[in-house]
Order: structure tokens, then sequence, then C-alpha cells
């Protein structure tokens, strides 16, 4: 990952799916406190969704300077609540005396190669306790032309995810998400073939697929769905 400039084009598509993000941010709201490090927070458009009075402050991490003005842009504008700093580089940049309570990764770790280094080094810039949140795509069988074209190494199953996390902690959550969603991308994968959603099928998804994905993914007891959510603590 030398190239500094995110390859996807994605991001301001995938923006405007805001059920998807209320869906997901609950889910995990409740693993986030105190200082909070997002790792590739990209254009700041989740950030939001975690406004907590549990979190005493966030920083946002993204490698692309581009996506960091806009991502500065952005917090302007909404005149963001909390303390939230924005600063460029990864993990790898950060001082190893650094503390965090928890570090977030929101469809990044796919975009990274060395992903269990990646952990790694989260691992070590915790506090005891802390805890590591990941959110990713699912299912190997399920990678396209798409997820290659937006710089995606892999996608994860809760085999492969779960053999990633660090040994000086503790899986607490590992579910599938978004049931209905998993047909979705079936149909896309197997009849469609389309390399890119566009802005119609991502709202379309997003406001009549999503919200009954809920209450199937309870049904289910998270057994099945196009996103897989690990929460990891250390010990």
């Amino acid at each position: 990952m030398t190239d500094l400039s995110y390859v996807g084009q994605e991001l301001e598509i995938f923006e405007h799916a805001r059920n998807w993000k209320r869906y997901w941010s609950r889910e995990i709201r409740s693993c986030l406190s105190g200082d909070v490090l997002e790792v590739g927070a990209g254009l700041g458009a989740n950030t939001g969704f975690f406004r907590s009075t549990g979190v005493s402050s966030w920083t946002c991490l993204e490698r692309d300077p581009g996506l960091v003005e806009k991502m500065r842009s952005r917090f302007v504008k909404e005149h963001f609540p909390f303390d939230c700093r924005i600063e460029i580089g990864t993990t790898e940049s950060l001082s190893i005396q650094r503390r965090f309570d928890a570090i977030l990764y929101v469809d990044v770790l796919e975009h990274i190669e060395a992903d269990r280094e990646e952990l790694r080094r989260a691992s070590r810039l915790l506090v005891k306790g802390g805890r590591i949140v990941v959110l990713a795509p699912a299912h190997q069988w399920l990678y396209t032309a798409f997820d290659s074209a937006i710089g995606h190494f892999r996608r994860y199953n809760k085999s492969s995810l779960s053999a990633l996390m660090p040994s000086d902690g503790e899986i607490i959550r590992l579910d599938y998400i978004d049931s209905v969603g998993l047909i979705a991308s079936l149909g896309n994968r197997f009849l469609l073939r389309k390399a890119e959603p566009s802005l119609k099928q991502v709202l379309f998804w997003d406001r009549f697929l999503v919200p009954p994905s809920r209450f199937i993914d309870r049904l289910t007891v998270n057994w099945i769905g196009k996103s897989i959510l690990g929460v990891w603590r250390k010990t």
C-alpha cells in the first residue's frame, strides 16, 4: 500500500446508504467509548453515526490527503459535536505511545494486504480491555470484479476473520449481518454480473432490503449475511 490515493470511487455512492449505516452503527455503538480511533475514515460519512456521550475523543485516521480535505469540509459544515481529530496516516505512522479504548475498521480491513499485521499493531495501541471492531464484506465466493476494482484483497468469513485476531485477547462477537442483502448480492454475482453498483441500486438496497434484514437477522441469529461484524477485546 504505497500509493496514498484511494483507488475506489464508490464512497460517494454508498454515502447515501443511511439505513445501512444506522443499522450497523447501532449494533456496535455500545463497544465504542472513551478514546476511539477510526482507521480509514475516508470521507467521514460514517463518523457522525457514532455520536454518543460515552465517547470522550475521536481520531479519524486516513491515508489519502484528498479524502482528508473532504472530511474536514464535512465536519465544519456539520458542526461535529464531539472532540474529533483528523490525522493523515496509518497505524504504522502512529506513535507507539498512543493508546485508545477502541479501534474501528468499517469496510477497511479488506483493503489492507497485511491484515494480520494490521490487527497486531492495533492491539498494541489499545489499553487493557480495549476493543477492535471490524465490519467487512463477507464470503470470498461473493468476490467480484467490483471488489478488485476498489482495492479489496479479500472478503471474510467467521473462520478467516477470527484467525486474524491477536492472541492477547478474546473475540466477544462474530456475526453476519444483512441477510436480505446477501440474496441481492447473489443475484448480482450470478445473474446481473455488474462490476459496479449504481446509485439507483444502492438506494433500492438501502430503502427496501436493509429494513427487513434487521428483522430477519435477529430471526436467524445472524447466521447469514453479506457483511461480517467482529468485536475483539484485549485481555
